[in-house]
């Protein structure tokens, strides 16, 4: 479907600002320090050398994809050499900086001061913002609070004023929402957007804007790594690559800075809501746009509805009218699920903070502090809750008081998901490559898994485990599903042939995995000990798909998300769509079924919503 965007039928070319003048700067991007051979912080120090060399260069500007994987001790190192340029730099994290990352994203701006940028230079204005996706792997996407800050940094801007905007991602639909920034800056002179995150050298176009994408700062197979210096005139920018130390390459593209005369208003292609209309037996008993990303499944417990957002602030909602009714605001972003106790709800987050509220006012009843972020999950069993922390630890805290009952400090990396208890054990992931066994009496390793790999993304640290029958299954980035045994870790069944990663549910009679492939098919395994091959395979319509929404039965009906926003209801025994909606553009976190056929979806764009529907 297409929509007319907010783009003017422009009565003549911006002129460029008078005081405009030439000038020079570096582009950097996909330094990837953290890279598991060492080359890349080599090849950043070569560049911060060669830049330093450089006597007519203005500034730097670094576009994302800093670090491997937002480790602190990864953030720090790339700083530390940073730190070394002797003119100003100008930088924004990339999907690497926070989708793995310990921190939820924090630890960026706590290093680097802040993830966005907007200053004029010599004539010419340069803006640039995050991009993520933060800790779920998913599309990119500008958070909800940037867009917000856009819109209020576009607004002092005039008119006449080039504009260079600079992102990690490119602006088209490998951001869910780049029509949210097109648009925004097609209102003021827009030049040129620069990118990074493709690691090479490419003139492209987003609608109608001139782009570019930078090279990676990375060697790969050439004897030294590279950069883009890039030269502003009176009328155009000019790109050519460097290579530290050796030479400079004759110039690859040139943009002009100024903006041609419009005709007509084009029609640019959006998001299609059409399949609302396919599937009408859906309907929105309410809706609520947050001003904040949402990366969270809310908690529900009768009469109320809580979820965190992104800024840090956890809210209560009715559940019957989606008003909301209190917040208690954080000091760190919330990726923590919420789970509710008798009239205590309890949620991690970035601060590092466990907290404890009153479910009718959302008082704070008790805070227990960690000592790194707390993005994964709790669960409640009785008077006690268990959660990862980013610290390297799982914990068990008493309810009522927050007094820690037991800790397991034998983690190598952060938790991230929401544990499984089974029989009497803990199971759950960490981004250290292992599934662990705890016990929840004492804190005491059952087991420890792994797949063999050494590749920390390949961790089952997403999945969020189900169990039958003795066995623990996973599914995980690698693309395997796995059976383990429950009582010993070890493995007993592992196979590729569904193509699946991180989504994963459990019919609730225990006798089904089904898991969710990147190539638009539910699959589904007998829940079995001995070796399986996926029993049924079933194209949805879904399409490419990689976010880690789990799977949930109610009513007889397989409910889950996607990356672009739209939750399918699956009848398993008739292989068929029963109903789908799309609420947004954006990654949908796993659903919460509450009942008579009801189901509360929150998206990362910051939508909540109560969906009804009939089968």
């Amino acid at each position: 479907m297409k929509f007319n965007t907010l783009a003017l039928v422009l009565l003549f070319p911006f002129l460029v600002c008078s005081q405009q003048g030439s000038f020079r700067f570096a582009f950097v991007t996909d330094t990837h320090i953290g890279s598991p051979n060492g080359a890349a912080e080599e090849d950043l120090r070569r560049t911060v050398q060669d830049i330093n060399e450089q006597k007519d260069l203005a500034f730097v500007l670094l576009t994302g994809d800093i670090t491997e994987l937002g480790t602190q001790e990864e953030l720090l190192l790339a700083k530390k050499i940073l730190d070394s340029l002797k003119i100003p730099w100008y930088i924004i994290p990339g999907n690497h900086d926070t989708g793995w990352s310990e921190s939820g994203g924090l630890g960026f701006t706590q290093v680097f001061g802040m993830d966005r940028f907007s200053f004029l230079y010599a004539g010419v204005q340069f803006i640039g913002c995050a991009s993520g996706p933060y800790v779920r792997m998913s599309d990119g996407h500008v958070p909800r609070d940037a867009v917000n800050w856009l819109d209020s940094t576009l607004t002092t801007l005039s008119d006449s004023i080039p504009l260079i905007m600079v992102n990690h991602y490119p602006l088209d639909n490998s951001l869910d929402n780049w029509y949210d920034v097109t648009d925004r800056i097609r209102r003021k002179n827009i030049s040129l957007a620069i990118c990074g995150h493709g690691h090479a050298n490419k003139k492209m176009d987003f609608e109608d804007i001139p782009g570019v994408m930078g090279r990676s700062n990375l060697r790969a197979k050439a004897e030294v790594g590279g950069y883009n210096i890039v030269e502003v005139k009176a009328d155009s920018v000019y790109f050519a690559e460097r290579r530290p130390g050796r030479r400079t390459l004759p110039v690859w593209n040139t943009v002009s800075l100024y903006r041609k005369k419009e005709e007509v208003v084009k029609n640019y292609p959006r998001p299609s809501y059409a399949i609302n209309s396919t599937y009408k037996q859906v309907n929105r008993v309410w809706e609520i746009a947050d001003q904040a990303n949402i990366i969270s499944t809310p908690a529900w417990s009768k009469k109320w509805v809580v979820v965190g957002n992104q800024a840090g602030v956890i809210k209560g909602y009715s559940a019957k009218t989606g008003e909301q009714k209190w917040q208690y605001v954080t000091q760190g972003p919330i990726y923590s699920s919420p789970a509710i106790h008798d009239d205590n709800v309890v949620v991690g987050s970035a601060d590092g903070g466990v907290y404890c509220l009153q479910l009718q006012t959302g008082q704070l009843r008790w805070k227990w502090q960690a000592n790194a972020a707390v993005l994964g999950s709790p669960v409640l069993a009785g008077d006690t809750l268990y959660i990862g922390t980013s610290d390297h630890r799982i914990v068990a805290l008493h309810v009522q008081s927050g007094k820690l009952i037991w800790q397991f400090e034998g983690l190598e990396g952060p938790v991230v998901s929401t544990p499984l208890l089974v029989d009497g054990k803990l199971i759950i992931g960490a981004w250290d490559r292992h599934l662990y066994a705890i016990e929840t009496s004492t804190g005491k390793l059952v087991w420890r898994w792994n797949n063999g790999s050494m590749v920390r993304n390949f961790s089952p640290a997403s999945c969020i485990p189900v169990a039958s029958n003795g066995t623990v299954f996973i599914m995980a980035p690698d693309r395997f599903t796995t059976a383990i045994d429950l009582a010993t870790g070890q493995t007993r069944w592992r196979v590729k042939d569904g193509g699946v990663r991180e989504s994963i549910g459990m019919s609730t009679d225990g006798q089904w995995v089904f898991g969710k492939s990147m190539q638009d098919t539910l699959v589904a395994y007998q829940a079995l000990p001995t070796p399986q091959v996926a029993s049924w395979k079933m194209h949805v319509g879904f399409g490419y798909e990689h976010v880690p929404s789990m799977i949930i039965e109610q009513d007889g009906l397989l409910l889950f998300g996607t990356r672009n926003g739209v939750v399918y209801a699956v009848d398993p025994t008739l292989k068929k769509v029963n109903w789908a909606h799309k609420l947004d553009n954006s990654m949908v976190n796993t659903v919460r079924p509450i009942g008579k056929k009801k189901v509360l979806i929150s998206t990362m764009d910051g939508k909540l919503a109560l969906l009804q529907y009939k089968n």
